[in-house]
């Protein structure tokens, strides 16, 4: 598993990305190309209810419900900061009941009941949390997810594959370790190793890199779910 670091707190990060705001979306130069192959192998189109854990300022999200999501799913999104919550709302508000965003308290504990979703989504958080946090995460997808195929769809900020990107990858852990809010909390980091195989089966992985900035977008199905080989790559 990768090492231990510190992180931001969850009034660190809330009060970082309370600051943040509507700046998050100009991260989209090296988010968007993860997030569309994300899109591509997560059977978004088969979804009856969808959770994203850090929802941030309701981009993705309402991408997913205006090109990706059947009409009849419904959306569930939550982040640490007020001021995202208030950002996603907005930005969701033409989808009417289908959405809703409620704030989170900073506890990686989902506001769901078991068994209710077909997809967690989580895209650029997973890279803040702690090891333990990271864990209760993929243990709360657990509980959520529905019998039968549900899935969890994460992108994340990773380590280089190439040596421009294992070049940015250390410059951005050598800011992390000088301070966490020099570069928001987030360090690349591989997701896949936290991933228990007992638990679940990985059907999709693929490191995707984005002027030199390298993302993991990782796809898993609870253990038992299917009979489908991974796709890795």
């Amino acid at each position: 598993m990768p090492g231990k670091d510190h992180v931001l707190s969850p009034a660190g990060a809330q009060a970082y990305y309370d600051r943040f705001g509507k700046k998050q979306d100009s991260q989209g130069f090296y988010e968007d190309p993860a997030l569309d192959d994300m899109v591509a192998n997560a059977n978004f189109q088969g979804s009856r209810r969808i959770f994203e854990f850090g929802c941030g300022t309701g981009k993705f999200a309402r991408h997913l419900l205006e090109k990706w999501l059947p009409p009849s799913a419904s959306y569930i999104g939550c982040d640490i900061s007020p001021v995202m919550v208030g950002l996603a709302q907005r930005r969701l508000d033409v989808c009417g009941e289908r959405a809703q965003v409620v704030p989170s308290d900073g506890a990686v504990r989902f506001p769901l009941p078991d068994h209710s979703v077909d997809h967690v989504v989580s895209s650029y958080v997973l890279d803040l949390l702690s090891e333990a946090d990271i864990e209760r995460f993929f243990s709360e997808s657990r509980r959520v997810l529905m019998p039968g195929g549900g899935k969890v769809c994460i992108a994340s900020l990773t380590r280089g594959v190439t040596v421009p990107s294992r070049i940015v990858s250390s410059l951005w852990m050598l800011a992390f370790r000088l301070g966490p809010a020099f570069v928001g909390g987030c360090r690349p980091i591989r997701i896949d190793a936290f991933v228990n195989p007992q638990d679940w089966q990985v059907v999709h992985r693929r490191v995707v890199t984005a002027f030199g900035v390298p993302s993991e977008v990782l796809i898993l199905e609870m253990q038992g779910a299917t009979n489908n080989g991974p796709e890795a790559n």
